[in-house]
């Protein structure tokens, strides 16, 4: 798969992985496990990246005596989802296209 197309689906992921509450890195990578198989440094890469495009916030809280990362989705990481559903219906659309060998239905 397309390394930039990949990164992005990625980054969608960890986004909808957060969508519902804010999580913390290894409940991300439990939570994404059935579809995703993804290692911590790759994770850790994609959640400094959305952190910098404003896409999400980082915050700490105490759990269990130690401080632990909490990751919050922002209203442009929401969007963002938003946006790869619609791209996504256009890429199914390419995907029909390219297999039916170039012929309209």
């Amino acid at each position: 798969m397309d390394a930039q197309l990949k990164r992005g689906l990625l980054d969608v992921c960890v986004l909808a992985a957060i969508k519902d509450g804010d999580s913390y890195g290894y409940k991300i990578i439990k939570d994404m496990k059935p579809y995703i198989d993804m290692s911590e440094s790759t994770l850790y890469t994609i959640l400094k990246r959305l952190e910098l495009s404003n896409m999400l916030t980082v915050y700490t809280s105490e759990h269990g005596g130690r401080l632990r990362k909490y990751y919050h989705i922002t209203k442009a990481g929401l969007g963002r989802i938003e946006d790869f559903k619609d791209e996504w219906r256009e890429v199914m659309a390419i995907y029909q296209f390219v297999s039916q060998g170039g012929k309209r239905k």
